[in-house]
């Protein structure tokens, strides 16, 4: 082991401010997870790690300063018979405590190390674990692997129609990561929901993709009104369609059908089509209520104003209850 303050490129009179900073920006370059496969670089990252434990350390770098413990931060007088027989003195690891958790950092390098890295496991964080390119003497399981880090998550926004919802057909989603993606929708969804794609996102140079993340927006329907897996149709009626009963073809979200309207069908009065609503998450349909709306022709119809006098006179009825006075 070489002269810490050597090894971090700082004077012996330098304060603990300068030692801090030449600390931070060696272990940024020399990090494990910043120089994978390079034994080079991970043996420079333990020496400056174990510099910065000896001389970021208040009381260790005045020991060190009054020759009372070595470069490794061993008792110099303690020799192979101190600290019950360790033949490396006080700690028992030449690289600093690495404790429980494996790795070079002690106390002081972990706290700078979580600082900049982030706590990499709830060990230590060397980002060599196992005690280091040597193996063993941390406790833990020789070298650790690079931190694996999760590309960043992508996110789009799908509109899509009623139609959408009710057909098997998969809709094409553009990603800002350049991809684009055929994308079941999933029964029940709701306008605002937000679907994961789980490694559609991002790439990552130090672990697994990230995710997708598509928000779904249902676009409002010309003609068709959502009411939780119902759907409601106003259907529009001449009134001696009304009057008399018809056949007519309406539109559903997977194309006309013919329904019967019965005789005497009044205005806001609803007809049921069965299943040809939304479906749940389930995958089970609601219904289609069709509403009857009387549209009386425009313009003034003379004979049809004759009828309705005649009407009046000889057939009056009361349309509305005793509430209306």
């Amino acid at each position: 082991m070489r002269d810490p303050y050597s090894v971090l490129g700082v004077s012996t009179g330098a304060d603990e401010r300068e030692i801090k900073s030449a600390f931070r920006k060696l272990a940024m370059k020399y990090h494990p997870d910043q120089n994978q496969g390079d034994p080079a670089a991970q043996e420079k990252f333990a020496q400056i790690n174990q510099a910065y434990e000896i001389i970021g350390d208040k009381d260790k770098r005045a020991r060190y300063d009054r020759g009372e413990i070595d470069e490794e931060g061993k008792d110099k007088f303690a020799g192979f018979g101190g600290a019950g027989g360790n033949p490396f003195g006080g700690g028992g690891n030449p690289f600093g405590s690495a404790g429980a958790g494996g790795g070079f950092a002690g106390g002081a390098a972990e706290d700078i190390l979580n600082e900049i890295f982030g706590n990499m496991g709830g060990g230590r964080s060397s980002g060599m674990g196992g005690g280091g390119p040597f193996g063993g003497m941390g406790g833990g399981a020789g070298p650790r692997q690079a931190r694996q880090t999760k590309g960043q998550d992508a996110e789009a926004k799908l509109n899509i129609t009623l139609e959408d919802l009710v057909n098997d057909e998969k809709r094409r989603v553009h990603l800002p990561t350049g991809k684009s993606l055929n994308m079941k929708i999933p029964n029940g969804v709701k306008s605002g929901q937000t679907i994961r794609m789980k490694g559609q996102g991002f790439e990552s140079r130090m672990g697994p993709a990230g995710d997708a993340l598509v928000t779904i927006e249902i676009l409002p329907h010309k003609i068709f009104k959502v009411e939780e897996q119902n759907l409601r149709l106003e259907l529009p009626l001449a009134l001696y369609e009304a009057v008399l009963g018809t056949k007519i073809r309406i539109p559903t979200l997977e194309g006309k059908v013919e329904i019967k309207v019965p005789a005497g069908m009044s205005s806001g009065k609803s007809m049921r089509l069965k299943g040809k609503g939304l479906p749940d998450r389930n995958g089970n349909r609601g219904d289609l209520y069709v509403t009857a709306k009387i549209i009386l022709p425009e313009g003034s119809d003379p004979g049809l104003r004759a009828l309705m006098e005649d009407w009046q006179d000889t057939n009056a009825y009361r349309p509305r209850g005793p509430e209306f006075g």
